[in-house]
């Protein structure tokens, strides 16, 4: 059963006013961004698989646990996306990287694929696709369809603010996956950007207004 996780905490909430502000410039955006992806990530990671190892302390020798060395791929949507992968390559820095990028055409809202690039071993592959934002659902679901196509079945979706139109279209298109967000805003304006939202995150991430 899929789950649907607004991962709360008053750090989450502190940063969320940061990349809301307007007034928030590039680098405090970005850095932002990172935090949130530390934070939200940590949540959208705990099922993760460990092993008893034994490890040698100072004092003695003991039983721990490790990360079982799986076949994790962390899947940024470009170009936001981005914004989000050092953040998740802190938390897991041996995962490996795969890239889509689509765009979204302002007259129709639908995204227009321009990048694909997938590591191997697609049947054991854990997948984590990152993106700021969920807005119309669009690009998440198209990333979605064309990493299903390679096979892969193991897939979290995780970003930091979104619409409830875009968790709609994503739980009706994909109801298999998780969703992990920092938090669920209002609804989208006629534009397809979420409301109050925090305008075009990319722009915002690379400074490019």
């Amino acid at each position: 059963m899929s789950k649907i996780v607004i991962v709360e905490h008053p750090i989450i909430k502190d940063y969320l006013s940061k990349i809301r502000n307007k007034e928030t410039n590039t680098k405090e955006f970005r850095n932002a961004v990172k935090q949130l992806s530390v934070l939200i990530g940590y949540e959208a990671t705990r099922n993760l698989k460990t092993q008893n190892i034994k490890v040698q302390t100072p004092l003695c020798m003991t039983q721990c646990e490790e990360l079982v060395n799986e076949d994790i791929t962390i899947v940024p949507i470009l170009r936001a996306g981005l914004g989000m992968l050092e953040g998740m390559l802190e938390l897991l820095p041996s995962a490996r990287v795969g890239h889509i990028g689509l765009e979204r055409n302002e007259e129709t809202l639908k995204p227009r694929e321009y990048y694909f690039k997938m590591p191997g071993n697609y049947e054991t592959m854990q997948t984590f696709v990152i993106d700021p934002m969920l807005a119309t659902g669009g690009s998440a679901v198209d990333a979605i369809d064309k990493i299903k196509e390679k096979g892969i079945k193991n897939i979290t979706f995780i970003c930091v603010i979104a619409a409830p139109e875009g968790v709609d279209r994503l739980k009706e298109a994909h109801p298999d996956i998780n969703i992990y967000m920092g938090t669920l805003d209002d609804h989208l304006n006629e534009k397809g950007y979420i409301v109050p939202g925090l305008g075009d995150a990319g722009d915002r991430i690379f400074g490019t207004l």
